[in-house]
């Protein structure tokens, strides 16, 4: 079913065309919402349907001039970063993937990985939101700078912008933490 044969669907009253779509973007809307509110469950619950609900009901202006998981997901954002200004939410969280070390790594390597990824975790959660914002969708959500432009409302300058800025500040605090470590590490086997 295209997007545009399932909103008509949706419009007519078919209730279960409104389970397909949401079956089909939960994720999406799971993701963006839980990146940007963090680990608060009951929250990031509360916002996704929240966020379905005004899927449901602004689906008639729903205009198709770009995906319907571009609007949706735009619809996600804005809906998290409303939660997060009416919260006041000081620290967010992007993700907490942890990916399974090498099979022929070393123990310690595998250690040092896994730190390095926790630092850097650490880090993300202390960029500002657009940054983080841009970080998320590009890389985790996987999408291109004219889908980033649609859902944020920044051009793409902006995106492009706070994408480098992002990916900047993460590589100069990973490189000083590496610094650190093996200047602790040298010390400690004199």
């Amino acid at each position: 079913m295209t997007d545009q044969e399932l909103v008509s669907s949706i419009l007519k009253g078919d209730l279960g065309s409104f389970t397909l779509l949401v079956k089909q973007n939960e994720r999406l809307v799971f993701a963006m919402v839980r990146k940007l509110l963090g680990n608060r469950n009951e929250d990031v619950e509360d916002v996704c349907q929240e966020v379905f609900l005004k899927i449901y009901h602004n689906l008639a202006s729903f205009k198709q001039e770009s995906k319907l998981s571009t609007w949706i997901a735009r619809i996600a954002y804005n809906a998290a970063i409303n939660y997060c200004e009416k919260r006041s939410l000081a620290t967010t969280e992007l993700t907490d993937k942890t990916e399974a070390p090498e099979n022929d790594q070393s123990p310690e390597n595998a250690l040092i990985e896994q730190d390095e990824r926790s630092y850097l975790q650490a880090q993300i959660e202390r960029l500002p939101v657009n940054y983080k914002t841009c970080l998320m969708l590009f890389h985790y959500e996987e999408m291109n700078y004219k889908e980033i432009e649609q859902i944020t409302g920044w051009p793409e300058s902006t995106v492009k912008s706070n994408l480098f800025r992002a990916r900047k500040m993460l590589k100069e605090q990973l490189e000083k933490y590496q610094d650190l470590n093996r200047q602790r590490f040298e010390n400690a086997i004199r």
